[in-house]
């Protein structure tokens, strides 16, 4: 497990800090906006646990009190927060957690709908979706993650997702598709990822992983055993 970068960093110590940063900006919108790149470090440093508590703790501080009164900024950093509390949750196997958390994501994600980006977040009922399959993945249910995954990318908000965000997701489908024993949708999936985003499978030790495995398959494709010897893996 990768160290993490603030040993023993708590979540309280880490909402601590988002929080005075939001009364010294005076601008929550922003602020919350930051705080979903705290829920990704600390997810990234290992520390799953005080990433569910400090992004559930800064979606509830930037929800509106009347929910059907918010404005759809405010509706889509607190969704995205939870979407990023749900994923730290599953990490930890949490799964009340995730479904509790999602399902709460999927009420906002209804009422902003796909096609926007507020505050570069993508949020909206496709990417609930996306967050459902990755957590899945996480928590050992790789059936339920391809099922998710075949859902998402049927929906129109699928094409109106950054790059980024759908080849980060297609990562995590080769993951589900190569744990239900599919290795040959596996390489389609990284293939496409590759082709919309190369960055994120070429820089992304959980991509180079999944490629690597599976170029080792007899029957894998012509492409994604290229690929894997473009990059050096296998």
């Amino acid at each position: 497990m990768e160290e993490a970068p603030f040993p023993g960093l708590g979540a309280d110590l880490a909402w601590l800090a988002v929080d005075r940063a939001m009364i010294a900006a005076g601008d929550r919108i922003l602020v919350a906006a930051a705080a979903v790149q705290l829920g990704q470090v600390l997810r990234a440093a290992g520390q799953a646990r005080e990433a569910t508590s400090a992004m559930r703790a800064a979606a509830y501080r930037i929800a509106p009190p009347v929910i059907e009164y918010g404005s759809p900024a405010e509706l889509s950093l607190c969704g995205t927060l939870l979407v990023q509390a749900a994923l730290a949750a599953a990490r930890h196997g949490d799964d009340a957690a995730v479904t509790e958390l999602l399902d709460e994501a999927a009420d906002l994600a209804e009422r902003v709908g796909d096609g926007h980006d507020h505050h570069r977040t993508g949020f909206g009922p496709t990417a609930v979706a996306l967050a459902r399959a990755a957590a899945a993945v996480d928590l050992g249910d790789a059936r339920d993650a391809v099922a998710w995954h075949g859902k998402a990318i049927q929906r129109d908000g699928w094409r109106w997702l950054p790059v980024e965000h759908r080849a980060a997701h297609l990562i995590d489908a080769a993951r589900a598709y190569l744990e239900v024993g599919d290795p040959v949708n596996a390489g389609r999936v990284l293939v496409d990822a590759e082709r919309i985003a190369p960055a994120e499978v070429r820089h992304r030790p959980t991509a180079r992983d999944v490629l690597a495995q599976v170029a080792r398959d007899p029957d894998a494709l012509a492409t994604v055993t290229q690929l894997a010897d473009t990059l050096g893996v296998g």
